[in-house]
């Protein structure tokens, strides 16, 4: 079966599907902060470029669509039945990718998670795995003042 865009048009199709910024990366990145974390985006010096990294604990955290990534949902388990071929060879790349990344972050000493797609239809259920997995949310860094009032620099007259 032909595709059933031009050449030119589907390109822009493709363009479209975006890498980063997603609508499922953007709610894990909400609960992640709702729990009190920070973290890094797009580690590109990371096997697998994890999607959220927290370096200081070594922990990363992928979001994986179900289609793209090979979920065995109903949405992941569903292939197109234009280029088949193409499509089966594609998904089975990504997933040998997605091990290789895991395998080669886990002997490098960080701990990864997967978030997929499917899984936000249950937001609670996400953010109790990730507040396990990511652990009590660090205090505040910021050193308070430790001088009394008192000492406080006084405001200029004017």
């Amino acid at each position: 079966m032909t595709d059933v865009f031009a050449p030119e048009k589907r390109a822009a199709v493709m363009r479209a599907v975006k890498a980063r910024d997603t609508g499922p990366e953007l709610k894990v990145r909400a609960i992640v902060r709702a729990l009190g974390h920070r973290y890094r985006l797009d580690a590109r010096d990371l096997p697998g470029r994890p999607d959220i990294v927290q370096r200081g604990r070594r922990k990363a955290i992928f979001v994986h669509g179900c289609f793209w990534h090979g979920h065995d949902c109903l949405r992941g388990a569903r292939m197109p039945k234009a280029n088949a071929d193409y499509w089966r060879a594609k998904i089975a790349r990504n997933r040998a990718r997605d091990i290789d990344a895991t395998e080669a972050l886990s002997s490098a000493g960080w701990s990864c998670v997967t978030v997929w797609e499917c899984a936000l239809k249950d937001r609670a259920a996400v953010a109790d795995a990730l507040a396990a997995f990511l652990g009590p949310a660090p205090s505040s860094s910021r050193p308070r003042s430790t001088r009394p009032s008192s000492q406080l620099p006084s405001q200029p007259s004017a």
